[in-house]
């Protein structure tokens, strides 16, 4: 005890502040509860449906922890490019990590997929135009953390756009082409919102990430020795976390709840949900040198017809 005490002593001295002062306030401080350390009373007022359709409950809560888990994404994002100096060992496990909360994502979908009741989803989704999931801004950063920007560009432009400034390349970003009006080619108000909020930090923080994105990072890895074996699988298994099984299983559920006869049913807010979620229409591929000619080839080809077989 007496050597924890001299040790806070130093503490506080160094910041210039009084020990005796921060031990009185210890003495009349409350215990921590769980309740308050995760401001849990908070975080079960935050949904606020907009329809009387229990479900909706469901499809609201279920995003919500998409978002966090996106947070986490980020969070360790922000570690890799923070570390000074940055090891091998460190970038592969913040990466495992990363693939972990994917993972995790991917596999609980199976609440988006089969655990709501169709009818509810096809009416209280109307009530939520233009917002769409497409909107997560989260979602986009991870994307532009893990490759060069115009990896991000849609598949015909990316040769053409390579050597451009990142303003031009975002006006190329895969995703806007799966949120234009289906019959005349303009951008939807979902779009449009979408861009409003979030097109300035999307553009600064490709210009930040020019060097320090997943990518490049591998390639000084790999220019030094320093690149392993785990990098690299840690690396491709990111790449078909949100490349692939993210996507698919949008489809998958957006195949349960909006695929009729004789036509599909548009997403919210008129997203081209046939055209931007299929792996293989995109072929956005984070990390092209790290898959052989075949694999390339056939990115996500079959997966589409596995779903749709309800395979």
């Amino acid at each position: 005890m007496e050597e924890r005490l001299a040790r806070l002593q130093e503490k506080y001295e160094a910041m210039g502040q009084d020990m005796t002062s921060y031990l009185d306030g210890l003495l009349y401080a409350d215990f921590l509860t769980y309740w308050d350390y995760i401001h849990l009373d908070t975080l079960l007022s935050l949904q606020s449906p907009k329809t009387p359709f229990p479900d909706e409950q469901i499809f609201i809560i279920y995003h919500q922890i998409t978002e966090l888990y996106f947070k986490l994404c980020l969070h360790e994002c922000e570690q890799i490019t923070a570390a000074e100096p940055l090891t091998a060992v460190f970038f592969t496990a913040r990466l495992q990590r990363i693939n972990r909360y994917f993972e995790a994502l991917t596999q609980s979908f199976e609440i988006m997929v089969d655990g709501m009741d169709k009818e509810q989803f096809l009416k209280f989704r109307m009530s939520l135009l233009p917002a769409s999931g497409f909107q997560s801004g989260q979602y986009r950063m991870i994307e532009i953390y893990a490759t060069d920007f115009v990896n991000l560009v849609v598949s015909d432009k990316r040769d053409e756009l390579r050597d451009k400034t990142i303003e031009e390349q975002f006006e190329y970003l895969y995703w806007k082409f799966g949120a234009t009006e289906l019959s005349t080619g303009k951008k939807t108000l979902t779009l449009k919102q979408f861009e409003k909020k979030y097109a300035r930090t999307f553009i600064e923080l490709g210009k930040a990430s020019v060097q320090y994105n997943f990518y490049m990072l591998y390639k000084q890895f790999k220019a030094t020795s320093q690149a392993t074996p785990e990098m690299e699988y840690e690396l491709k298994q990111l790449d078909i976390n949100v490349n692939v099984n993210w996507p698919l299983s949008h489809y998958k559920s957006a195949v349960r709840y909006l695929n009729r006869e004789p036509e599909e049913i548009k997403a919210t807010g008129g997203t081209n949900w046939q055209k931007y979620l299929p792996p293989r229409f995109q072929k956005r591929i984070f990390y092209p040198t790290l898959w052989n000619s075949e694999e390339l080839e056939n990115w996500g080809k079959g997966w589409v017809e596995k779903v749709l077989k309800g395979e």
